[in-house]
C-alpha cells in the first residue's frame, strides 16, 4: 500500500519532518538494512586485532592503497548514482501520468450519449466498461499485483469486465502482440451506431467522444512501451558496478590503523566507521530509491495501488453514466440571489483570514518622495511644475498625508500619475492655470514638498 504522510508535513513546523524520520513502513531503512548488515559483517572481522603482526603489516599496506580510491574520484558514484536517480525519478513521474483515468471520457460519454430508456443506458454503460476493460488488460501485463488479481481471462469474465461472448470473440482475433487495443476498437464502433441510432445527435459530439477515447488510448499505449522500453541495462549495471565497488574498497580501506606508526591520517584508533556508515547508508541508500521507482508496478511499500484504482475508474464511471445521467437537483435560487455584495463567512478557526487585506500588486504600498510626484516638463515647453490628482487610495496613512496637503493633491492614487498634456478635455484648464500668479505657484509647490516630507 502507498505510504502516505501529506497530512503530517501540511505545515512546517519544529520537529515535524523528524517524526517522519521514526516510521519503518516504506522507509529507507526497511529497504536497505540487510545491505548494511552484510557490509558491516565485511567490515568487521578485518580488524587488525584479529590479525599476526606480520598480516597486520600487509594489511596496512593495502588498506592504504585502497583508501587512496575511496578519497578521490577515481569512481565518480556521485555523477553516476545523481544521473541515474534523476532518469528513474522522471520516468517514475512519467508513468504516473500516464494511468489511464476514464474521468474525461466518462463526462463525455454521459453528456453526449442521449436516452433514459433501457437502450440509452445500455449504451452508456457498455462504452464505459469496455474503457475499462482496455485499461485492466494492460494493467494485467504490467503489473504483478493485477495480474495475480486476474491471472486468467475468465477471471475477467468473472469480474463482470466482458461477457463469455465477448471472450470468445476477443480470442478469435489472433495477435502476435498485446491485444489490450481491442476493446477500444469495439468503443468506436458502438459510439458510431448510437450515432446512426440518433443517441449521438451530431458529428460534433461524435468526433468528440473519438478525441477523447484516442487520448484515453494514449495513455494505455505509453504505459506498455514504458513497461517495454527501459532504462538501458548497462547504465544501471554501471550504476550498480560503481556503489557496490566503491564500498568493497571501503571495507579496506577505511579501517582504523595504528596510531603509533604515524601514518597520516590515522591518529585515532576507532572500533566503528561512524562516517563511513553514513557514507553506506546515504550512496547505497540513493542507489535503493532509483532500484524502487524504475517500476512502480511492483509490490513494494510505495508502488501504485493498481487495483484500488481499477475498483475506483468502473465505479465512479459507472455512477457517471448510469446513477447520474439525466439526474439533477431542482434548479432554484442561490442564497445570495437577492444581494449584490456579499461575503462568505469563516468558521472560528479561519476568521482571522478575513482580517488580512486581499493582494494588489507589489507596488502598491509603494512609498513616494516630492520628486518622484514632479511633472518632467521638456526643456523647449514653457510652463511651471505641475502635481498630477492622485486617484484612489494606497491606504489610511497616505489618505490622511493626501488630505493635509490643503487641496494641492485631491484624493488620487500614485499609479495614476499621468501627463496632464496628453488630455486634449483639459486644455481648457491648463489655459486657465497659466494665469495663476507665480508666487502663489510656487507657495503650493514649498507647502506639498512640506507635506510630503513630513509624512514620508
Amino acid at each position: 500500500m502507498t505510504v502516505s504522510y501529506t497530512l503530517e508535513v501540511a505545515n512546517a513546523r519544529f520537529g515535524g519532518f523528524s517524526k517522519l524520520l521514526f516510521r519503518w513502513k516504506g522507509s529507507i531503512y526497511r529497504l536497505l538494512y540487510k545491505e548494511l548488515l552484510v557490509f558491516c559483517g565485511f567490515y568487521f572481522p578485518l580488524c587488525r586485532f584479529m590479525l599476526s603482526p606480520r598480516q597486520q603489516d600487509l594489511f596496512e599496506r593495502v588498506a592504504l592503497y585502497c583508501d587512496q580510491f575511496t578519497n578521490t574520484s577515481f569512481i565518480p558514484v556521485l555523477f553516476v548514482l545523481g544521473f541515474y536517480v534523476t532518469m528513474a525519478f522522471n520516468r517514475w513521474w512519467g508513468q504516473y501520468t500516464s494511468f489511464p483515468l476514464p474521468d474525461n471520457l466518462m463526462m463525455v460519454v454521459s453528456g453526449n450519449v442521449h436516452g433514459t430508456d433501457q437502450r440509452g443506458r445500455l449504451l452508456r454503460r457498455t462504452l464505459m466498461r469496455y474503457a475499462n476493460l482496455s485499461s485492466v488488460l494492460i494493467l494485467r501485463s504490467i503489473s504483478t499485483r493485477v495480474l495475480k488479481r486476474f491471472p486468467t481471462l475468465e477471471h475477467i469474465v468473472e469480474a463482470g469486465f466482458m461477457t463469455t461472448h465477448e471472450l470468445k470473440l476477443f480470442e478469435s482475433l489472433h495477435s502476435d502482440f498485446n491485444k489490450y487495443w481491442i476493446p477500444l476498437t469495439w468503443f468506436s464502433n458502438l459510439a458510431s451506431r448510437a450515432r446512426e441510432e440518433g443517441r449521438v445527435r451530431d458529428d460534433i459530439a461524435l468526433r468528440l467522444l473519438m478525441d477523447e477515447l484516442n487520448k484515453y488510448r494514449a495513455k494505455c499505449s505509453l504505459l506498455f512501451h514504458y513497461d517495454w522500453i527501459s532504462i538501458p541495462l548497462v547504465y544501471t549495471q554501471v550504476v550498480t558496478v560503481a556503489v557496490y565497488s566503491f564500498f568493497a574498497f571501503c571495507v579496506i580501506g577505511r579501517q582504523f590503523l595504528n596510531p603509533e606508526k604515524g601514518y597520516k591520517g590515522h591518529n585515532l584508533d576507532m572500533y566503528v566507521p561512524v562516517f563511513t556508515l553514513l557514507q553506506f547508508f546515504f550512496y547505497a541508500g540513493w542507489l535503493k530509491v532509483g532500484e524502487l521507482i524504475i517500476n512502480p508496478f511492483g509490490e513494494d511499500d510505495d508502488d501504485f495501488e493498481t487495483n484500488q484504482l481499477i475498483d475506483r475508474n468502473i465505479e465512479v464511471s459507472m455512477l457517471a453514466v448510469d446513477d447520474m445521467y439525466q439526474n439533477l437537483a431542482p434548479i432554484v435560487k442561490d442564497k445570495h440571489w437577492a444581494q449584490r455584495h456579499f461575503s462568505i463567512p469563516y468558521t472560528l478557526s479561519t476568521a482571522a483570514e478575513s482580517l488580512r487585506p486581499a493582494f494588489k500588486g507589489s507596488t502598491f504600498d509603494m512609498r513616494m518622495s516630492a520628486e518622484d510626484l514632479e511633472i518632467h516638463q521638456p526643456v523647449d515647453t514653457p510652463g511651471k511644475k505641475q502635481y498630477l490628482p492622485l486617484k484612489g487610495s494606497l491606504g489610511d496613512g497616505l489618505n490622511g498625508l493626501l488630505q493635509r496637503g490643503k487641496g494641492i493633491l485631491r484624493g488620487g492614487s500614485l499609479p495614476s500619475l499621468v501627463d496632464v498634456s496628453s488630455h486634449p478635455n483639459e486644455e481648457d484648464d491648463a489655459d486657465a492655470e497659466d494665469n495663476i500668479d507665480v508666487n502663489n505657484c510656487d507657495e503650493q509647490e514649498k507647502a506639498f514638498i512640506q507635506v510630503v516630507v513630513e509624512h514620508i
